[in-house]
């Protein structure tokens, strides 16, 4: 985009803090900063909010991903710094994405309805009713800027290669009727048995899950139950959202212990139910996962944030006596100066700088160790009929023997103002340890879906294999694959953002963002202001 004004002159030149992109993260930073009643200047190259965790159309999506692949070097203005107490040393950028494949089925029908599309960048994901990014909306007060639709049904892929529904609470499994009444009873009693578990009223001992049982993994503590394979990687993969194979030890620290487990099907219960409106456990917010960043932009913005759009930062500035951060350069040549710094984590510390900073601690994120592979289609058809809006899970080993990791297929439909209403978005991702590993179980769940396609047609039988093929090319409208790097925060003078996780909610990066908001600000409530709370009986 061509800016047809010159960059505007920021003023004041100094804050307390400075925060370059406008991922979730960093707008939750921005907004609890500024409710804190510190100074803060937010800065985006972009000509949008949200960065990484962006809702963009079609062309830009695709930009954003070719461009990020192979991301350009900052060039500084020049200027001297001999007048001054403090040198400018260039900023340096690193690439986050790569293996990014992008294909367009049907050109002339898309361009037809390009405005209509708001494509999340780092899908899939949702929000549980009880999660701790919903406390979050309503704790700060932007959920007047948010407005949330259910996710209308959950399914997983079992051996069989079958969609069996994935029942959350004791009413749906006395109403699914693809459960046997054994099956229904062994439910039940497990269910109870976590409810009893949970209840803090509940005195008896014997109804508490032992100490030794919480301490061991999670599928040694159901197969003790004698739960039978369905009901356990129902449980597993579909509820808790284990990564990895559960029954593989070789996994170590990536199985599930008994304890995660229960604490997992706790949020997973208690988020039923906790609004009137609210069908399911999931929601997913209207125009895209975008619109959290912006919601917290526009509370910081409030409480007196500055925000400055389409403003490169070029290099950072140290002190020339102890060689401390002191500002950033901007792609305008001003120089700004703050007492803290955040960056997205496209970003890098120069080595002149780094060493001046010391070591930097990092913040904790699960998967930061991973890989994050991802793929977008853009179809005419849904998984299931008559459903707009559904989460699919593949457990690990299910697509195909070598499969590591689960992969997790969220669908939108255009009731929730992401595409055209006769289309869907369907949002495919898994965590690993390579491109060419990731992008094999992602290609192997869009050939599946594909074929769900397929069988869905009434005259699928009788139709012969090459017109199969063609008829589901043609379900395809639009597709992209992939692969993101994953990375933790880092606190120091110069602190720097996660990458998105592989996760379906955003617990773990409202964990970390909290983190670094503690080890800046230790002293400083984490939005001490309170919005409107769940018991209104409103969907935030």
């Amino acid at each position: 985009m061509t800016d047809l004004s010159p960059l505007p002159l920021i003023d004041p030149s100094t804050f307390d803090l400075i925060v370059v992109g406008t991922g979730l993260p960093e707008s939750i930073l921005s907004a609890a900063a500024s409710a804190a009643g510190k100074t803060v200047l937010h800065l985006d190259p972009n000509p949008y909010y949200g960065g990484h965790f962006a809702s963009l159309p079609l062309h830009d999506l695709a930009s954003f991903l070719n461009s990020a692949s192979v991301p350009p070097p900052l060039s500084p203005p020049s200027a001297s710094d001999d007048a001054f107490d403090y040198v400018s040393v260039d900023l340096q950028t690193r690439s986050m994405y790569s293996n990014v494949e992008i294909s367009s089925y049907a050109p002339e029908v898309l361009q037809e309805h390009c405005r209509k599309f708001n494509i999340d960048l780092a899908g899939p994901r949702v929000l549980f009713c009880a999660d701790k990014c919903i406390d979050a909306v309503l704790k700060a007060g932007v959920n007047q800027y948010l407005e949330f639709k259910s996710i209308d049904a959950s399914y997983l892929w079992d051996q069989n290669g079958k969609l069996v529904n994935v029942p959350g609470s004791r009413a749906a499994i006395f109403k699914d009727k693809s459960l046997s009444l054994t099956e229904k009873n062994q439910l039940m009693r497990f269910f109870k048995l976590v409810q009893q578990h949970l209840d803090p009223a509940e005195d008896n001992e014997n109804s508490k899950i032992s100490q030794e049982d919480l301490d061991s993994p999670f599928v040694e503590f159901l197969n003790k139950l004698r739960l039978p394979e369905k009901m356990k990687s129902i449980i597993l993969y579909a509820i808790s959202l284990a990564d990895y194979d559960q029954n593989d030890i070789e996994v170590g620290k990536s199985r599930l212990l008994t304890k995660e487990g229960i604490e997992r099907l706790a949020l997973y219960h208690t988020s039923i139910g906790r609004f009137q409106n609210a069908q399911g456990a999931l929601l997913y917010p209207i125009y895209g996962q975008g619109e959290l960043s912006q919601a917290f932009c526009r509370r910081a913005a409030v409480k007196g944030c500055l925000y400055v759009l389409r403003m490169p930062v070029a290099a950072l500035l140290k002190d020339k006596s102890n060689e401390h951060y002191k500002g950033v350069r901007l792609a305008s040549g001003q120089d700004i100066f703050s007492q803290q710094l955040v960056l997205d984590p496209c970003f890098r510390v120069p080595c002149l700088l780094k060493s001046s900073l010391g070591s930097l601690p990092d913040v904790s994120l699960r998967d930061a160790n991973h890989k994050v592979a991802r793929g977008i289609c853009i179809t005419k058809h849904s998984l299931v009929s008559d459903v707009k809006n559904c989460l699919l899970v593949y457990p690990p080993k299910t697509l195909f023997p070598e499969q590591v990791s689960s992969v997790r297929v969220l669908q939108i439909g255009g009731n929730l103002a992401v595409c055209p209403e006769d289309m869907f978005v369907i949002y495919i991702s898994t965590l690993c340890d390579n491109a060419n590993q990731g992008k094999e179980m992602v290609c192997a769940a869009i050939n599946t879906i594909m074929s769900l396609f397929v069988s869905d047609c009434p005259d699928s039988n009788s139709v012969d294999q090459d017109t199969s093929a063609e008829d589901k090319d043609s379900d395809l409208l639009w597709s992209a694959l992939y692969v993101q790097e994953s990375t933790g925060g880092q606190f120091g003078s110069v602190s720097f953002t996660p990458m998105p996780d592989g996760n379906l909610n955003y617990d773990d990066l409202l964990n970390a963002t909290f983190e670094l908001f503690q080890k800046m600000y230790p002293n400083e409530e984490f939005f001490l202001e309170t919005g409107v709370h769940q018991d209104d009986g409103e969907e935030s």
